[in-house]
């Protein structure tokens, strides 16, 4: 569990987002600390995924602020691209280039953005890919990968950026059944090397067994949050309780 005095690095602060008249997300506060596991959960169309790409910059919001360690996340700054690249994100659809190998996708980023020497990059891209169970894939296409695999590689190329918190939209969305544990289980070694990252996911037993805490949002509102034990087991709210109805869960083991 989080101690106290971890420091923040993202504050969110009465934050509103809008599309044109539509209103997604209404005056939320939220602060991440340094190596917890936040777990937001919701129905579909809550505001989840927004929220997300707003804390990257990828969306502007209308009201409210975001800042990552005391620094204004705003889209129009010009120190937006530095900012993006201390807090990665990992999307459901992989975004690999289809004409690149494995590798190359994976070092892309760290040797055109950050400058990084190729063969300290590669080096680095080999060993996350070894212990996600992927190094004999480093010169195949994304073509050639399960769905399963694709996502694991685009969690290390995530990594291979040094991200001080990692963003995970429904990672294992896209995915058949027999793939999703491949994944969480990469999730799940993450938490257990304290690493700090936002997840959003409609995998409860996956989200009991990571979160440090839990976010429950509804129409763009924050209803509940609370330590997994406390959401799980003994709900506050009446729409809380009516949304955990609906899942059943099994037991999510810690990766070993």
């Amino acid at each position: 569990m989080v101690l106290i005095m971890a420091d923040e690095l993202v504050k969110i602060d009465h934050m509103t987002k809008k599309y044109d008249e539509n209103t997604i997300i209404e005056d939320l506060s939220l602060t991440i600390h340094e190596g917890e596991v936040v777990v937001i959960v919701g129905p579909s169309g809550c505001g989840k995924s927004t929220l997300l790409r707003c804390i990257n910059g990828l969306e502007p919001i209308q009201g409210g602020s975001i800042t990552f360690r005391g620094e204004s996340i705003d889209g129009k700054s010009k120190h937006i691209n530095e900012i993006r690249q201390r807090i990665g994100m990992v999307f459901q659809s992989y975004e690999l280039f289809p004409h690149k190998t494995i590798l190359q996708n994976i070092t892309l980023a760290p040797i055109m953005v950050q400058k990084r020497k190729k063969g300290e990059v590669e080096k680095e891209a080999e060993e996350l890919l070894s212990r996600v169970g992927l190094l004999e894939k480093k010169d195949s296409f994304p073509r050639q990968l399960s769905g399963g695999q694709k996502q694991r590689v685009a969690i290390v190329r995530a990594l291979c950026m040094h991200p001080e918190v990692l963003l995970f939209d429904e990672v294992t969305a896209a995915l058949d059944p027999e793939m999703v544990r491949e994944v969480l289980e990469v999730l799940l070694s993450l938490a257990e090397q304290g690493r700090t990252m936002v997840i959003v996911t409609h995998e409860m037993s996956f989200a009991k067994a990571v979160a440090d805490r839990v976010v429950f949002l509804d129409h763009g509102e924050i209803v509940e949050e609370g330590r997994p034990v406390d959401f799980f087991e003994h709900p506050k709210t009446e729409r809380a309780q009516k949304f955990l109805n609906t899942f059943t869960y099994d037991k999510v083991e810690k990766a070993k």
